[in-house]
């Protein structure tokens, strides 16, 4: 009886909304009739104690279809023991980057898989990801290390694993290395920035008290197979480091038919194409461009497009292009060239949008390219303004940068400078 008087309320309690609903003019009386007949529908479900039927979803309709989940999400030993280790390295090398290190989390026999040799072939085999961008925030900053993954869009905050004291930029990088330098241009240090390994090299056997251009190349297509670290001075000296032998060596001189000192553009990183760096020189407009393996020089006096400025060199499968700022009256403009090899002149390929070129209109801009292959990031500053663009040079691409901020901060990093890098995981210093 309790439950027909508690029905009997609730269907009066239904009636009056209802009527209230009418008495301010939102529901017709046609409307109320139809209504009559979903409550005699709903006493019908209430005397039978039952719940409203409700539309299963997909998920729940494959779960009946799904066989027993426990013999499912159970993994039997004696099948998975059998598992060919190779075919395993395989499947984790095409895995993003990300979830290769959480994978060295699950066991000693992953964790020194990412450091084997076999590991090794079978991830430089994998078809080559976006590079990464290892960054110096705040210009004097001790260690204050930024990466910034461009598939995912998002900065890392690692911690580097050197001296507090010690102030040091990235300059170079090869095969998924960074090579670091501290402010006095006198300590080399290489690093995988995705595993914190570092390892300080050798001092140079002749020391430049003057700034240096660095370059790096590999010796093959691992680290395993060591690699090649060059400096070049103002002055004409230089000096190679081989890995393998762990040590400086002067290959050469410099050519006597070079005009000395060297008007180096230290702005613009070395690019590497195979065992070939190439330098941007000021004066003479033009590149200077040095074989690793054979020990040749070459200069090539190629003037720049006029109106240019804040230019640097890149470089994108085997080719040599420009990236500069093209500044005419108050317009401001970021432009992409590439060096054509008959004529040796630069060759307008693409320029920034103009919808984007706007913002710069009338300001003082000056840029800095964190990175010369394949994908380039841009830092362009001007009173009150930090913007970072990425610009990928295969299908042409530009995009914004998030804003690089610390964790638990809200304050945007500036990036001092930077250089961008291959992420893999076994490389070797």
């Amino acid at each position: 009886m309790g439950e027909v008087a508690a029905l009997r309320q609730l269907v009066g309690e239904k009636t009056k909304w209802y009527l209230l609903d009418f008495e301010h003019g939102s529901i017709k009386d046609d409307h109320c009739r139809a209504r009559t007949g979903y409550n005699s529908e709903l006493l019908k479900i209430m005397e039978a104690n039952q719940s409203p039927p409700r539309k299963r979803s997909r998920r729940d309709k494959n779960r009946e279809k799904a066989p027993n989940s426990n013999s499912t999400e159970e993994m039997q030993q004696e099948i998975w023991s059998e598992f060919p280790g190779d075919l395993f390295e395989t499947v984790v090398a095409r895995l993003p980057v990300a979830a290769i290190f959480r994978f060295r989390t699950v066991c000693r026999n992953w964790y020194s898989m990412l450091g084997s040799e076999s590991f090794s072939q079978q991830y430089s085999e994998v078809p080559q990801r976006l590079p990464w961008f290892y960054t110096i925030t705040h210009e004097n900053a001790s260690n204050n290390v930024a990466m910034y993954d461009p598939s995912l869009k998002k900065w890392h905050h690692p911690s580097v694993p050197l001296a507090p004291a010690k102030i040091i930029i990235p300059v170079a990088s090869a095969g998924g290395l960074v090579c670091l330098l501290d402010l006095s241009h006198r300590n080399f240090y290489i690093c995988n920035p995705l595993t914190q390994s570092v390892k300080e090299i050798p001092r140079r056997s002749v020391q430049a008290w003057s700034r240096v251009a660095v370059g790096m190349v590999m010796n093959g297509g691992t680290s395993n197979e060591g690699y090649k670290v060059m400096w070049l001075g103002n002055d004409g000296n230089y000096e190679v480091y081989d890995s393998m032998k762990n040590m400086w060596s002067c290959p050469g001189t410099f050519p006597p038919s070079f005009k000395l000192p060297l008007a180096l553009n230290f702005r613009s990183q070395p690019v590497a194409v195979g065992s070939m760096l190439y330098f941007m020189c000021a004066e003479p407009e033009g590149v200077l461009s040095y074989d690793v393996s054979t020990g040749i020089w070459r200069q090539f006096v190629i003037p720049l497009p006029l109106h240019l400025t804040d230019h640097t060199l890149a470089e994108f499968q085997g080719r040599v292009m420009l990236v500069g700022l093209l500044c005419k009256n108050a317009a401001t403009c970021v432009c992409i060239w590439e060096l054509q090899k008959m004529t040796l002149l630069w060759k307008e390929v693409d320029r920034m949008p103009n919808i984007w070129c706007l913002e710069f209109y009338g300001k003082h801009m000056k840029m800095t390219c964190l990175g010369n292959s394949g994908l380039l990031m841009l830092s362009l500053k001007a009173k009150r303004m930090n913007r970072l663009v990425t610009y990928n040079l295969l299908n042409k691409e530009w995009q914004k940068v998030p804003d690089c901020m610390l964790p638990c901060s809200r304050k945007k990093q500036w990036i001092a400078c930077g250089t961008a890098f291959g992420p893999c995981p076994s490389a070797l210093a």
